[in-house]
């Protein structure tokens, strides 16, 4: 039966860790341990179309994992999407209940199962400016998950996430644009729907100071419209869903 001491020294094995194969080893470890056969730890991103934009390491059936990328699951796969809004760790079974699912997701499961991915559990790992992602154990026969499973997993998964996260070195939040604080300002006005001219009340500027400061901000996240640079903004925590909320 898998263990929190257990956990530990793998946490500390984990991070230690500097090559993908000692990474795949501790994650084939891990599936001993928990008596499952499946890992996979990826961010939720089309990988056929930005193959260098993640992370993923998984042990998944080629058959599987070839068809998961031809039909752009990345985002859409209904595990994916069910760890969004959680977060702390959950059993596949417990998603099936509570997730309304969508048509397709049928069939992404019922083709899990044919390749002898039948139940598991997700930890969802949230970092601002950055795709969601997840770490996943999957077993061929559900009946034998021990209990304690879903707690071994949970103490083990986000390190396990950022030592993948290392040592594959993607573009992240290190990179993200760097507004001014009258920048910011003048996003979050603009996010709760405010006009230039209002905005320039509010602040006490010109109604051509606001529109310049908008314009360097889209500039800085190479967006097009408001709504986009609010939406990009939102995505790396440069604003939060509470200041566009705020009253």
């Amino acid at each position: 039966m898998p263990t929190i001491e257990a956990a530990r020294q793998l946490e500390r094995d984990v991070m230690a860790v500097d090559t993908e194969d000692a990474l795949i080893d501790i994650l084939q470890e891990i599936c001993a341990r928990l008596g499952c056969a499946w890992f996979a730890l990826s961010h939720h991103i089309d990988f056929l179309g930005a193959p260098d934009r993640g992370v993923r390491v998984h042990n998944y059936p080629e058959g599987f994992a070839h068809w998961f990328d031809q039909n752009r699951l990345g985002i859409s796969d209904p595990v994916h999407r069910y760890s969004h809004r959680k977060a702390a760790g959950f059993l596949w079974r417990d998603m099936i209940m509570a997730h309304r699912p969508r048509p397709e997701d049928t069939e992404v499961l019922e083709r899990a199962r044919c390749h002898g991915i039948s139940d598991g559990l997700t930890i969802p790992v949230h970092l601002p400016g950055e795709a969601h992602g997840s770490v996943s154990f999957a077993w061929t026969d559900p009946d034998t998950m021990p209990l304690e499973s879903l707690a071994f997993a949970q103490s083990i998964g986000a390190f396990v996430f950022e030592a993948a996260r290392r040592l594959a070195d993607p573009v992240l939040p290190e990179d993200r644009p760097r507004l001014t604080d009258r920048q910011i300002e003048c996003l979050m006005w603009a996010a709760r729907g405010k006009s230039n001219s209002v905005i320039a009340q509010l602040l006490d500027l010109s109604e051509d100071t606001v529109r310049e400061h908008l314009r360097n901000a889209r500039a800085a996240y190479d967006a097009p419209t408001r709504i986009v640079l609010a939406i990009r903004a939102l995505f790396d925590s440069t604003i939060c869903f509470g200041d566009v909320a705020r009253r």
